[in-house]
């Protein structure tokens, strides 16, 4: 879902979500049937054609996102390094 609220946070058709988050058109159906009802994005219309831009929420939605994948980089980070320095230990 992450991936499709970056894809269109400055609008995009339907087709281009699909793609460039290589999902199925059943699986953009329900991710993006899940986002409108949590009014994370928005139905647009670009000539003619269907597609989505971001809420304001779902920018939110976005950035709190970030954060948290940032926060269990660094637990995992923490963790490669205390390990490396236990077997650096146990090898001495």
């Amino acid at each position: 879902m992450a991936d499709i609220l970056e894809i269109a946070r400055e609008g995009a058709l339907k087709t281009q979500i699909m793609y460039k988050a290589n999902l199925s058109f059943t699986q953009l159906s329900n991710y993006t049937a899940l986002l409108l009802e949590k009014n994370l994005i928005t139905p647009t219309v670009y000539d003619g054609r269907e597609g989505y831009v971001v809420t304001p929420q779902g920018l939110n939605f976005l950035q709190k996102y970030r954060e948290l994948i940032r926060m269990i980089e660094i637990i995992g980070n923490n963790k490669k390094a205390a390990l490396s320095v236990q077997n650096n230990v146990k090898k001495t």
